[in-house]
């Protein structure tokens, strides 16, 4: 018979193995820009029993416009098998002007733009391109997502998609969870606001994002370059091209809501960092690229693989700079997390597969000196007896706020913009919080393989194992679809006045749209239509004309898409950039731009 002491020990043991056999619950904030898709794949092909992604939210003010994002983001899932995991963006609720955060606020706007309702500026966001190489390129990633994914049966329905902050409650509430962050933080930063009884749950938040030592790489003059050659960013340490000039030491990812990103950063919660300093370290090279190609073993892949190589054929046709331009920056975190994840057990807290590590203080800059003053930059303060959030006057919130990419206090003669909203600072003091960073990546230990760094030889491998894989795209789901061009013979008819429709694309314009087909051909003969994004819809929804003119056998008809932005809005140095001076008036949520994709 054993003694008292074995049995204790034994079911002790027992015990501490059960524990750890539960996988590590994950939750996914995403703004579902390309390489953040590279990063959910490569999650969701992890094995199960170490990792088990619970939810999905939508980060919904930055790279893509949330009616795209989530309808691809269920198709993903629905190719991959999983459509139990839960996904959630928008929400309608409000903060108030004391302060106070109502349920549901949706993320479209960032915190200091936020009122009660889901109309807003773009003070940060109007960075971010609309159309090629921005927004109108990730919503449709690259004309790619509607011929490949297969069509599953969730999708977006007004007032029937779960809110982003819905599935935040839920699966924090559930217990232990990790918080991956690779899009702009708001989504995180109004949760841990309005429940900080739940904080205690969650173990871990990683944030892709920040530039703390970093010296940006491209737009860089070469080494026998001429002396017309005038270098862009080259050196900064941020990443916002649009906005270098005023701001170079912004990254996107805390660029579009610094005060969110500030409130994630010093929640207590601990954080791993994963900012350019790292990410500028591992570029797409030729040699990756090529790897990746032989690599298609599974639909994930190829979808990847495709998207990828459409993304470098818009890049190369630009300036030929991909490959010295496009990093894995969402990815390469994911990986960061997983490899911390599976070491944090150990002594050495730093230890990490693909990527060095190193203990700094920082802290992300929400405004500039002076501190307390007031001109009308910051809505925290300017106004306000209290000011809101009860922030402290005078503090680091209190300064000049940018107001947008020619925002005039940013600008100095001769010298760089000395604006730095965003910037993830190294600092001494009360103000600074000790966060884990990933510096650079770690090379390939394998010499002989022709991938240079180790997390490429993770990445592909992950994505062409048969654990997991995706079950079908477009073409296997409906293995009898053919693409048709349906071409209507008039030739015996006599064509009605011509007519071209311009169209904003909103509800009435499609009903519209539907009225000037059905008439007679003889009657109204349609020639073409005019599309413009600067109004209800965004520039993705052109697809669904296309469709719609397709159902009724009128792939004759030409449909052009028009300008971005209102005359006069486009920023003068980034055309594709631009401010929202009146698109800000048409609400973001179920009232309006979310339901017309």
């Amino acid at each position: 018979m054993f003694p008292m002491r074995v049995w204790v020990a034994v079911v002790f043991i027992m015990l501490v193995t059960t524990v750890a056999a539960k996988p590590r619950r994950i939750l996914l904030d995403t703004d579902v820009d390309l390489d953040d898709v590279f990063a959910l794949l490569y999650l969701l092909k992890l094995n199960r029993s170490e990792f088990q992604l619970e939810g999905v939210t939508i980060n919904a003010n930055a790279w893509t416009n949330v009616g795209h994002a989530v309808n691809q983001v269920y198709d993903i899932l629905y190719m991959m098998g999983r459509d139990d995991i839960a996904v959630g963006m928008g929400g309608e609720g409000g903060i108030l002007p004391d302060g106070t955060i109502l349920p549901n606020v949706g993320g479209y706007l960032s915190i200091i733009e936020q009122g009660m309702t889901t109309t807003g500026g773009c003070r940060y966001r109007q960075a971010i391109p609309i159309g090629h190489r921005g927004i109108l390129d990730i919503d449709t990633i690259y004309g790619i997502r509607k011929a490949f994914l297969p069509q599953g049966i969730r999708k977006y329905t007004p007032l029937g998609q779960p809110t982003a902050q819905q599935v935040l409650i839920d699966k924090i509430s559930a217990g232990p969870i990790t918080l991956i962050v690779i899009g702009v933080q708001t989504n995180i930063a109004i949760f841990l606001m309005n429940n900080p009884h739940l904080k205690k749950n969650v173990q871990h938040i990683y944030i892709m994002g920040g530039a703390v030592r970093s010296t940006d790489p491209t737009s860089c003059c070469p080494k026998n370059a001429s002396f017309s050659c005038i270098p862009g960013q080259c050196g900064d340490r941020g990443n916002v091209f649009t906005n270098y000039e005023a701001n170079p030491y912004a990254e996107f990812n805390i660029f579009g809501d610094p005060f969110a990103a500030y409130q994630v950063i010093h929640s207590g919660i601990p954080v791993t960092l994963v900012p350019l300093d790292a990410t500028n370290t591992i570029p797409i090279n030729e040699e990756f690229f090529n790897e990746f190609e032989k690599s298609q073993d599974t639909y994930e892949a190829q979808y990847c693989f495709k998207s990828l190589k459409m993304a470098k054929m818009a890049r190369d046709k630009l300036d030929n700079q991909f490959y010295t331009s496009y990093f894995m920056w969402d990815s390469f975190a994911s990986g960061v997390a997983v490899s911390s994840m599976r070491n944090s057990n150990k002594k050495n807290k730093r230890e990490n597969e693909f990527a060095h590590m190193e203990y700094m203080n920082i802290t992300v800059i929400t405004s500039n000196k002076p501190y307390g003053i007031s001109d009308g930059s910051n809505p925290f303060f300017d106004g306000l007896k209290v000011p809101k959030f009860n922030l402290k006057k005078g503090g680091v919130h209190s300064g000049h706020v940018q107001q947008g990419l020619r925002d005039k206090f940013c600008f100095v003669k001769n010298g760089k913009g000395r604006c730095q909203d965003g910037y993830t600072a190294e600092v001494d003091g009360p103000d600074s919080v000790k966060v884990l960073v990933a510096t650079k990546a770690k090379p390939n230990r394998d010499v002989r393989s022709k991938l240079d760094k180790e997390y490429f030889k993770s990445f592909l491998n992950v994505l062409k194992q048969p654990q997991h894989a995706g079950r079908f795209n477009f073409t296997t789901q409906f293995p009898y679809y053919e693409e048709v061009t349906y071409m209507p013979d008039f030739q015996n008819k006599t064509l009605g006045k011509p007519v071209v429709f311009d169209m904003d694309m909103s509800v009435g314009d499609f009903l519209a749209l539907f009225y000037l087909l059905k008439v007679d051909v003889e009657v109204i003969n349609l020639k073409a239509i005019i599309v413009s994004p600067t109004g209800w819809a965004n520039a993705a929804t052109i697809d669904v004309i296309y469709d719609l003119l397709h159902m009724m056998g009128r792939d004759d008809i030409p449909v052009g898409l028009g300008d971005f932005f209102p005359m006069n809005q486009s920023d003068p140095i980034f055309p594709t950039a631009g401010n929202c001076k009146y698109v800000k008036a048409i609400p973001h949520g179920n009232g309006i731009h979310l339901k017309i994709p």
